[in-house]
């Protein structure tokens, strides 16, 4: 899936990680920052989305969501 979208291979190097809280709190993290907090039915929603997923499948989805996808003129 993710062969054709990340061609440079950053996503490789798992750049985004995140948390949970006990209030259903999403937290997003690049490069150890905290980028984004999601709360509510987004947070879920996400959450289902990277549930039992490969790691890259995850850092697609992470990307995606934090708006960190794609830069300048790449198509």
């Amino acid at each position: 899936m993710t062969d054709n979208i990340d061609k440079r291979n950053r996503l490789e190097a798992e750049p985004f990680s995140y948390k949970t809280s006990k209030d259903g709190k999403l937290f997003i993290f690049c490069e150890q920052k905290q980028v984004m907090v999601l709360k509510d039915k987004k947070a879920q929603t996400i959450l289902k989305k990277i549930e039992n997923k490969d790691s890259l499948t995850v850092q697609l989805v992470l990307a995606k969501v934090t708006g960190n996808f794609k830069h300048g003129n790449e198509r």
